[in-house]
């Protein structure tokens, strides 16, 4: 059963501009993982842009507010994204569906949850 559906776009640029103003927006909103993986591609901030907006997807697939670093995208080795949450069943699902998508300005994501 879908718990809940989630869809976030995001300007690549309003990312990287966050981030040159204030080199701790990283911290404060994307975990480790994320940022080591982003941290070695070439288009960084497209990798950074695409995560933050899986993070609004959440907030939105679950219909509240969570803590920015307590969820996180990790990639299996095909490359496929998976979302990462501190306490899965403080939010009711038992499964999380992720697609990301960027392009030159633009990243997308989209989150399903079931349960």
């Amino acid at each position: 059963m879908i718990l809940g559906i989630g869809i976030d776009m995001i300007e690549v640029a309003r990312v990287q501009k966050a981030i040159e103003r204030n080199p701790r927006f990283c911290d404060k909103i994307f975990t480790p993982v994320e940022i080591a993986y982003s941290e070695g591609k070439v288009s960084r901030f497209k990798h950074l842009a695409a995560r933050f907006a899986a993070k609004e997807a959440f907030i939105k697939a679950v219909g509240h507010g969570v803590p920015w670093a307590s969820v996180g995208i990790e990639n299996l080795p095909s490359g496929q994204p998976l979302l990462k949450v501190e306490d899965p069943s403080a939010y009711g699902f038992s499964r999380a569906h992720v697609s990301l998508s960027h392009i030159s300005d633009y990243a997308v994501a989209v989150i399903v949850l079931e349960k």
